[in-house]
């Protein structure tokens, strides 16, 4: 036996070197790690035998399964596929893995011209779950699942042909409602401790320009009802804000959200949009001298260069006007700009007037202003050769011509829709105005499901 052998060179060993006792236990030692080695090397050779054995059966016709429970991933049985579980990141596309997975670029490129047709490819972010789909756990990859969002998966299946589809689970939509009282900074008010971070943002969507959200002050009352979406008892994602209340120092703001003619949006108490209204002048009865462009001769440095503004020529000392809600982020002088301010109207949008005569008073890095306040007046301060108003605009950090931009209308419904309109919010209204507010603590806020309204 292999023991035997063993005991014999062992003896043979120490009586021709008269070995040691440390050295013959280390050769025991050696023998127990050879005898492992063996076994290991055994046990993968029968493994793979048996791999080779069912390569050769064939594989079952699986149907896809849009309700994805038990043991199906994806609409595939776990028990007929082996699925490599990773996650996206800055460094791998989708096409890239499928290189690496063992795919021609042949038949990469046709499944990315599919997937381009049922999904925006190239906006997939990091982060995102993904899945190769094994025929087992050695064997070649046969597809790849992609979840794009929580409710929603793309399936690309190499199995027969090259094969793209996007496949939506199925979920369950509940109404729920969130209220509170800010103590010390409006997350910790709104989120609570295991809360989902988006409802502050799908808040601040539905408020648009009418409430700051920098600028919230200890004291502010807030009452929200939206959906939330379950898969399996468990929830997933949040889905739209149906309606806010808000109530701070200055007024109470509602936004109840209305959909016309298959487009939705959020409306004030009046029918008015609340989504960016926006004055398109910062000054009264003045006229543009200079538009927005990317090469202009500049009359004093005398060479022509970015122009990332609009001039508005008017009177020495006429009211300039915040463009629309916001807060007050910076109020200086510099050189080039002379007496200037920037507003931050929402995570979107932010408005500088450039070249004043002198500030409005308050208008100080921190004040919240509303549509139409005065904050400065006109002047020539800076590198200007005359009275105007220099107006930058920005959004998503990147300056633009706000001619240019596409706001929407900021008036009021009118005839059926304002009619309908008011049966939706009257029936919302009076749902928010009957939650209570709960402030159990400063980092907690009362969820409930509740009967649509």
């Amino acid at each position: 036996s292999i023991f035997g052998t063993y005991r014999k060179l062992q003896n043979s060993f120490a009586l021709n070197f008269r070995t040691p006792r440390y050295k013959t236990l280390a050769l025991d030692c050696l023998f127990v790690l050879l005898l492992c080695s063996l076994l290991v090397g055994a046990y993968r050779f029968i493994k793979l035998q048996g791999d080779n054995t069912s390569d050769h059966t064939a594989q079952p016709e699986v149907e896809y399964n849009d309700n994805i429970v038990g043991i199906n991933r994806y609409g595939l049985s776990i028990d007929d596929y082996y699925l490599e579980d990773a996650t996206l990141d800055d460094k791998n596309f989708i096409g890239d893995i499928l290189h690496n997975a063992g795919f021609s670029y042949s038949l990469v490129a046709e499944a990315q011209r599919k997937a381009e047709d049922i999904y925006a490819v190239r906006k997939i972010k990091p982060g995102r779950k993904y899945s190769l789909v094994r025929e087992s756990i050695c064997g070649d990859v046969v597809a790849l699942a992609f979840e794009p969002d929580p409710l929603r998966f793309v399936l690309y299946d190499f199995r027969e042909s090259v094969d793209v589809k996007i496949y939506e689970r199925e979920f369950t939509t509940c109404v729920e409602t969130a209220t509170g009282r800010v103590m010390s900074n409006l997350k910790d008010a709104i989120v609570g401790e295991g809360q989902d971070r988006a409802l502050v943002e799908l808040m601040e969507d539905a408020l648009a320009s009418s409430v700051s959200f920098q600028h919230v002050k200890k004291g502010d009352e807030f009452k929200v009802i939206f959906e939330r979406n379950y898969i399996d008892g468990k929830p997933v994602t949040l889905g739209k804000v149906l309606g806010v209340y808000w109530k701070d120092k200055r007024k109470e703001h509602y936004s109840i959200y209305y959909e016309k003619e298959n487009q939705g949006g959020y409306f004030d108490i009046d029918g008015r949009p609340y989504e960016d209204a926006y004055l398109l002048a910062p000054v009264k009865y003045s006229w543009i001298s200079s538009y927005f462009s990317y090469s202009r001769f500049h009359p004093i440095k005398k060479r022509r260069i970015p122009h990332l503004g609009t001039d508005y020529a008017a009177r020495h000392g006429d009211p300039i006007r915040a463009v629309s809600d916001g807060m007050v982020v910076e109020a200086y002088y510099t050189r080039p700009n002379g007496k200037y301010v920037k507003i931050k109207h929402d995570k979107t949008y932010e408005s500088q007037y450039l070249h004043m005569s002198r500030f409005a008073k308050g208008i100080l890095p921190g004040a919240i202003v509303n549509k139409g306040d005065v904050i400065g007046y006109v002047g020539s301060t800076g590198l200007a050769t005359g009275p105007h108003v220099c107006f930058r605009f920005w959004k998503n950090g990147r300056q633009i011509n706000h001619l240019k931009e596409n706001f929407p209308s900021t008036e009021a419904m009118k005839g059926n829709h304002l009619a309908e309109y008011n049966i939706v919010r009257d029936n919302i209204v009076q749902y928010l105005d009957q939650l209570p507010v709960h402030v159990h603590d400063p980092k907690t806020i009362t969820v409930a499901i509740a009967d649509a309204p």
